[in-house]
């Protein structure tokens, strides 16, 4: 049985009107849905003990502010770690060099298969087993030292924890994205006598944005969400400040609430970039890819 009955003109027999397939489950499930969503509505606007007062109250408190402009700072500088040490272990993974090769390979093998929360307090405690960092001499004299607990500070600890993690996801990521590029490219642009590092710089790597570039900007959504797990070592980022008011006044599901309206701002915010930076880049692929080649031939 079809959904829809369809009559050749000129057969003459007069026009059927179309009879659509009723789906009565869809009635149903949208009912449901309804219903529960009046509900947590309701909740919301008439539980007291939700403190909503409280909530626009602390949304922007100056403390929180501070809060939520460290985790922007957090997200950014361990993106850019990520991503460019991120592209740098891609291109030696994809390097005929052996040594190379391994080295990348254990490193995403490393940062990949531990807990980045233990990346952190690694970092963080790595103090108690290396008190000085040197600089000399391999197993000879050094010319300059400084106690590791000054140079990794918590700020650094968090950078480093999050953007040498991030680093082996792009890794992934970008060697994904580079051998999605045609290796007849590559060639071309090698026989033309171009340098390794202008193929990938002005042939591979723009071409392989189209790919890299949406999961980027997943990675750095998953990213703004990861800061908040600094606050084991009690860098005073969004989360950390929220945990530490409401250790003073006890209203810990309102500071929460508090704390998820500005992540939830901000994923907004960044999930809006993405989709107008994905569009963008969707249009015209292969004359963007024309277009390149003609800019490395005349550019080499």
């Amino acid at each position: 049985m079809t959904s829809e009955t369809i009559t050749p003109t000129g057969a003459g027999h007069a026009d059927e009107p179309i009879v659509r397939l009723r789906h009565p489950g869809r009635w149903v499930a949208a009912a449901i849905l309804a219903v529960l969503a009046a509900m947590f509505v309701h909740f919301v606007t008439t539980s007291p003990k939700l403190r909503l007062e409280l909530v626009v109250g602390y949304l922007f408190e100056r403390s929180i502010l501070r809060g939520l402009l460290l985790t922007l700072e957090l997200t950014i500088v361990a993106m850019l770690v990520g991503v460019v040490l991120g592209t740098a272990l891609a291109i030696m993974r994809l390097s005929h060099n052996p040594l190379l090769r391994a080295v990348s390979a254990g490193y995403v093998w490393l940062f990949r298969g531990t807990p980045i929360l233990v990346q952190l307090l690694f970092w963080f405690f790595l103090g108690t087993v290396l008190p000085q960092i040197s600089i000399g001499i391999p197993f000879g004299p050094s010319f300059a030292s400084v106690p590791t607990n000054t140079l990794i500070t918590q700020f650094t600890a968090a950078i480093l924890g999050l953007g040498l993690n991030e680093a082996a996801y792009m890794a992934e990521i970008v060697r994904a994205g580079i051998g999605s590029v045609d290796r007849g490219q590559t060639e071309a642009a090698h026989a033309l006598g171009m340098s390794p590092w202008v193929t990938y710089r002005r042939v591979v790597l723009p071409q392989a944005g189209r790919l890299i570039v949406p999961p980027t900007a997943n990675e750095t959504i998953s990213m703004l969400k990861l800061t908040s797990l600094v606050l084991v070592i009690g860098l005073p980022e969004l989360m950390t400040t929220a945990q530490l008011i409401y250790g003073r006044n006890f209203q810990q599901i309102p500071l929460l609430i508090v704390a998820s309206i500005w992540y939830l701002v901000l994923t907004t915010v960044l999930t809006f970039v993405q989709t107008r930076i994905e569009r963008r880049m969707s249009r015209g692929t292969g004359a963007f890819a024309r277009k390149r080649i003609r800019l490395a031939i005349g550019g080499r």
